[in-house]
């Protein structure tokens, strides 16, 4: 592809949905309302959105795939000479997926949103906050300048926080600032390390920067700065112990805001650890591993064991809660691959982070569908005797909540599987210098939290889609469970992309890595050029 049409598809990511966020606030023209100004701004999201996916899939079509290590559809521009902060953006094989997962999540909320409306105030208010969302994250995956990447990091958070304060359930408010202040919080520490390494450095470019593999900064600069950007970046992957705010803003959110917080946000974080930390600042990361690699760990038994105790009866577990605490668990898994400094580890722990956004987004969208029918997510209430028994009421509905699950616990064949694997052969042979009895001790916990994994979610495949009291025919309490509606049309239109793409995945990860290997390797040696 022609490298200026990658250039302006590439700036069309960003841009047109700030674009459409300033649009969906204005008056609808009378000729495209429609049913009522209502349905025109929220068949707007879904135009701007399924634009906006449009120019990814082209993006990614006319993409170098023989050369993926090397950055393309580059724009570098002046934006702040006195501070040497240029509007650069390009888009490699680490940056590709994720941009793409980005504009696939948006859209299929979108067009999930146009049929089952967020119950809160005026739906512009609701796509102008999506679109903003949507451009923050793009942005973040897109820029190649640190102060850009702050900034678009920041700009995601305010429209995360009106979705879960205006558009969300029980303790919204509460859920809502907990989100705020940890995220601002660990933004505010992530800006001084940020500000840093560019002036040690003497340069803001993230290319720049990663190519000298931090020659121009001292050891003890490298451990400053990595400390403060890894304290940031972890509140947002979220690293335990700073992964408190994530189960409140989950299990309160809009099942759009679960889906784009869990699919999307969270990749920020791991992101930022790889594009930034690892190859800008190598020595510090070679010394922080083996602690990141531990919190890792912890992570993914906490979380495990957090499930297990809200799956179990008479908890009163909350469904939405649940998948929020794997969530910490999973993501300890692409933690763990990038704390191994190895090729293998980081390949998994970015196979590992498209995989959890295909599989807990629809994971979310079918909780939250189940919530719409039965008006509730207490796993108690769902397994009780008038409780969902999906397999005989909502058979399809079902299968896919049980295809999640299974997904969700790495079953070889499906795309959860690829990345925990890679992330423990990473931890069983670390980078050169690191400790190879604790990372071998890391990767058998890591191994235990696989198997923990596995009962939570095989206890709530059973306790929802059968039931802990199953009704006999002929009873006559048949009638205690009331109709339950199955899949929709419009359900199926927005889920069964990630059933397809997660099936895709775990049979043909070459499509992935072949994307990333190439880009890791670059990036662990010195940069991208």
């Amino acid at each position: 592809m022609n490298h200026t049409v990658q250039q302006l598809l590439l700036a069309a990511l960003v841009v047109l949905p700030l674009l459409g966020s300033v649009a969906a606030l204005l008056p609808a023209p009378p000729g495209l309302r429609g049913s009522g100004p209502d349905q025109a701004v929220m068949r707007h999201g879904v135009t701007v959105t399924g634009v906006v996916l449009a120019a990814a899939i082209a993006l990614a079509a006319g993409f170098d795939h023989d050369h993926p290590a090397r950055m393309q559809a580059q724009t570098d521009i002046g934006w702040i000479p006195a501070l040497d902060i240029r509007i650069h953006l390009g888009v490699d094989g680490v940056s590709l997926p994720l941009l793409v997962l980005t504009a696939l999540l948006t859209f299929l909320s979108a067009l999930y949103a146009y049929f089952n409306r967020p119950s809160g105030p005026s739906p512009k208010a609701f796509v102008a906050l999506l679109l903003l969302l949507e451009s923050g994250t793009l942005a973040s995956f897109a820029v190649l300048d640190l102060m850009l990447f702050f900034l678009a990091f920041e700009m995601v958070l305010i429209p995360m926080y009106f979705l879960i304060n205006r558009w969300g359930g029980a303790e919204r408010e509460r859920a809502a600032w907990r989100f705020i202040l940890y995220t601002l919080l660990g933004s505010v520490v992530m800006l001084l390390g940020l500000l840093l390494v560019g002036l040690k450095g003497g340069t803001f470019d993230m290319v720049a920067l990663a190519t000298d593999k931090g020659s121009e900064l001292s050891h003890t600069t490298q451990l400053i700065a990595a400390l403060a950007i890894i304290v940031g970046l972890a509140v947002k992957a979220p690293m335990w112990p700073l992964h408190s705010w994530l189960p409140d803003a989950h299990t309160a959110a809009p099942t759009v805001g679960s889906v784009l917080l869990a699919g999307v946000l969270l990749k920020m974080g791991t992101y930022g650890l790889v594009r930034i930390v690892l190859p800008m600042t190598p020595d510090a990361a070679h010394t922080y591993a083996p602690y990141l690699a531990a919190f890792a760990v912890v992570g993914i038994i906490y979380g495990s064991l957090a499930c297990l105790a809200l799956a179990r009866a008479g908890a009163k577990g909350d469904l939405k809660r649940l998948i929020a605490y794997s969530s910490v668990g999973h993501m300890g898994f692409v933690l763990l691959g990038i704390a191994t400094l190895t090729p293998t580890g980081v390949n998994g722990a970015l196979f590992a982070n498209i995989a959890h956004g295909l599989i807990t987004g629809l994971l979310f969208f079918l909780v939250g569908a189940l919530k719409d029918r039965s008006g509730t997510t207490d796993l108690d209430q769902l397994s009780g005797t008038s409780g969902a028994a999906l397999y005989g009421r909502a058979p399809r509905l079902g299968g896919l909540l049980a295809f999640g699950a299974v997904a969700s616990l790495g079953l070889p064949g499906l795309a959860g599987f690829w990345g925990e694997m890679l992330a423990m052969f990473g931890a069983f042979d670390p980078a050169d210098g690191l400790s190879r009895p604790a990372y071998l001790t890391y990767m058998a916990l890591a191994a235990f939290g696989t198997l923990l994994t596995a009962a939570y979610m095989l206890i709530v495949v059973r306790r929802v889609c059968m039931g802990d009291h199953p009704i006999e025919p002929g009873t006559g309490t048949e009638a205690e469970r009331p109709a339950l509606a199955d899949v929709h049309g419009h359900e199926f239109a927005a889920w069964s992309p990630l059933v397809a793409l997660t099936v895709l995945a775990g049979l043909w990860p070459a499509a992935l890595l072949g994307l990333t290997d190439p880009a890791v390797q670059q990036l662990l040696a010195g940069g991208t050029r």
